[in-house]
């Protein structure tokens, strides 16, 4: 089956909401918006546009909010040391399509809203996505407006990112929706995974990893 297939949004992970925004606004030189609380995942977030259609997005574990009966989105409950860029976030217009497409172990929709946004999300039973998170998350909108719709455009924007894995071949080969990303989005073999984005801002380019 076909489907709509495109970039939506870069996650870095925090042990802390401060911790991640402070180190987001150091290395970019921006102001992060206000998000919002998933109170189905116990989690909030800080968010920053990366122009019309697309954004970046910190996010960790709500002190504040009871601890979720399975486990929470990006791995968080396993995730410690300094904030980082762990996950990824593509968009379809066809969820359940582009999971049959996708590698075993992407995860189930699960149906979200906070405000006026609405949307399904495919969350992994064991919290981390397949390719050791080097594969998006995948995520359906049903609202009219969408985050980056809701942000101060600052100017930032992102020029490229990085998927660092040992077995990039294979995750191309196990969801082939990657390549339309190519020209913004490379998929690279290396020693470990890692995601590199390359972001463009009003003081010249910087790099979040």
């Amino acid at each position: 089956m076909d489907f709509a297939f495109a970039f939506d949004h870069l996650v870095v992970a925090a042990r802390s909401l401060n911790e991640g925004t402070s180190y987001v606004e150091a290395i970019l030189g921006a102001k992060l918006s206000p998000g919002g609380k998933h109170a189905r995942m116990g989690t909030h977030n800080r968010l920053l546009s990366l122009g019309d259609d697309a954004y970046l997005e910190v996010i960790a574990i709500d002190p504040d909010a009871p601890k979720p009966e399975h486990r929470r989105w990006f791995n968080l409950d396993a995730f410690s040391g300094a904030p980082r860029l762990t996950n990824w976030a593509c968009r379809t217009d066809d969820i359940e399509s582009a999971l049959e497409a996708a590698p075993a172990g992407s995860g189930t929709p699960m149906p979200l809203k906070r405000g006026d946004l609405k949307w399904q999300m495919a969350v992994p039973d064991f919290g981390r996505l397949p390719f050791d998170d080097a594969m998006p998350a995948l995520i359906e909108w049903y609202s009219d407006i969408q985050p980056p719709q809701m942000l101060d455009d600052a100017g930032f924007r992102l020029s490229r990112l990085d998927v660092v894995h040992p077995k990039a071949e294979q995750l191309l080969s196990d969801f082939p929706a990657l390549n339309r990303l190519l020209g913004t989005v490379s998929v690279l073999p290396g020693p470990e995974k890692r995601l590199v984005a390359t972001i463009s801002t009003p003081l010249g380019d910087r790099i979040l990893a």
